[in-house]
């Protein structure tokens, strides 16, 4: 009855947690989140719908597609972070295991020569993980001794350190899986950035080729005039050097292709040029969908993965406390000793050779001038500064939002503008043309005329682009982008 007692005793003790517990989060953004909607939403592409995971097929480009696939299956970044993971995750099976006692196997032989006025030499082998086991002879010059048994030790969590270093362990542990799903957000965005930046240089490329080629053909007509006595020789000078000038923006273009190339290899995990065949034939640049899903701020607080890594951060220094707070209390240790032995060998299998050993001790560090006490302040301290580091991230996610949908909605309006400014350059290439055909304007007008148009048409190109930059920018302000840990740690190889 009396163990009973004791054991039960110990365990109400164990129950008992000393610091301060999580109670969420600060209130950060609280003002964005009672509003109910962003500041800069105001275009009117902008939807208050939940936001899509996937926006990326938004774009209906299946090669996008299937490029950012291969990303976060085979990119280096998510595999890294996928490790810590795994490591978080092994960090808290330790701590878990620190809550039981624990046992280990001891098998031990030893030899004595005795003489009789001393202890002459001693020697022996011994495998052991615990304690020493001895035994004495009045009469013999020698002694053998064997022994079999098992060492046992568990120390009771009387003031809840070793629960608070759990949930610490756990809240890293999630921390975690969120920075995974946030190297899947910066990933995804890269890839669909350098994507479009590709499309995008190789749209211009071949429509600077395309202007370059008129402006050549205008320098030859000219030189012809030059020749025949209609044209002086600054005329050509001067087509000549735009011409020049044409051709070498022509050098950076193709050395940017190669860049983009290079980049989306990389980030699928490929050597520099692995794609080169696949990215080489040239697409349109792909655009956004007509409406743009947005959420709100409380959505993008909840699931923005770099803020969820920052509360997760806070949740596991508060619990630090805890851990910090238990140390200045008493510990209690029980140590046992199991085993069979005697000076025969045939005595490890002797059941009436058992033996028992039971060691409990009681240790407080009463007189530590204030060590443990300042833990506890530094653990304080450090979870003071994890709740400002939360709250300085959701105010910063907060501008990262507000900022990309004012971009996003000036850009849509500037590429309309550059839109009807390529319609009119168009249709003014169109009436010359005719005009060129009826007789009534000159070949070298019109050359100039469709080299304006082709100069409208590369600034529309570039808007068109940077359109759907500025909604890459978007997704990722708002956390989007990111699949099922489990999905991802199910392709990683076990360890």
């Amino acid at each position: 009855m009396r163990r009973a007692a004791t054991l039960i005793v110990l365990a109400l003790l164990s129950a008992c947690k000393v610091g301060p517990n999580y109670k969420g989060p600060p209130p950060s953004g609280s003002a964005a989140v009672a509003r109910g909607t962003f500041v800069r939403a105001d275009d009117p592409a902008l939807s208050a719908a939940p936001g899509v995971a996937r926006w990326w097929e938004s774009l209906n480009d299946p090669t996008l597609n299937a490029l950012v696939d291969d990303a976060l299956k085979n990119s280096p970044t998510v595999d890294a972070a996928a490790a810590k993971v795994r490591e978080a995750r092994a960090k808290l099976l330790q701590g878990r295991a620190a809550l039981f006692p624990s046992a280990s196997a001891s098998v031990q032989y030893v030899h004595a020569e005795l003489p009789g006025t001393g202890l002459g030499s001693l020697t022996g082998g011994s495998s052991s993980s615990g304690s020493d086991s001895s035994s004495s002879s009045s009469s013999s010059s020698s002694l053998n001794f064997y022994n079999v048994g098992a060492n046992v030790s568990w120390e009771p969590d009387l003031f809840g350190g070793q629960q608070r270093s759990v949930e610490a362990a756990r809240d890293t542990l999630d921390q975690r899986y969120a920075d995974l799903a946030d190297a899947q957000v910066s990933l995804t965005a890269q890839v669909v950035q350098s994507y479009v930046n590709l499309r995008d240089v190789q749209a211009r490329s071949r429509l600077n080729g395309e202007s370059s080629k008129l402006q050549h053909q205008a320098v030859n007509l000219t030189r012809q005039r030059y020749a025949a006595g209609t044209a002086s020789q600054l005329d050509v000078d001067r087509l000549q050097t735009q011409a020049q000038a044409t051709d070498a923006q022509n050098v950076p273009l193709s050395a940017q292709v190669a860049m983009y190339q290079d980049a989306l290899a990389v980030l699928t995990g490929r050597a520099p040029g692995e794609l080169d065949a696949t990215l080489t034939p040239e697409l349109p640049v792909p655009l956004p969908p007509p409406s743009v899903p947005i959420g709100d701020p409380a959505a993008l607080i909840a699931h923005r993965p770099d803020v969820r890594s920052a509360e997760r951060a806070l949740a596991g220094s508060t619990a630090n406390i805890g851990v910090k707070t238990a140390a200045r209390f008493p510990a209690l240790k029980f140590s046992g000793i199991l085993g069979l032995g005697g000076t025969a060998l045939g005595d490890v299998v002797d059941p009436s050779n058992f033996s028992l050993l039971l060691l409990p001790q009681l240790s407080w560090s009463i007189l530590d001038f204030g060590k443990n006490l300042g833990a506890v302040r530094e653990a304080r301290a450090q979870r003071d500064e994890a709740g400002a580091q939360y709250r300085q991230k959701v105010l910063a996610a907060l501008q990262d939002a507000e900022d990309s949908l004012a971009r996003f909605g000036a850009t849509r309006r500037q590429l309309a503008q550059l839109t009807g400014s390529a319609q009119t350059a168009a249709r003014a290439a169109a009436l010359n043309r005719e005009r060129f055909e009826a007789g009534t304007s000159s070949l070298i007008d019109q050359l100039d005329i469709e080299r304006q148009q082709l100069a409208s048409a590369i600034n529309e190109e570039q808007g068109r682009a940077q359109l759907t930059i500025d909604y890459i920018a978007v997704q990722k302000a708002l956390g989007l982008g990111w699949q099922d840990p489990a999905v991802v740690l199910a392709g990683q190889p076990a360890k």
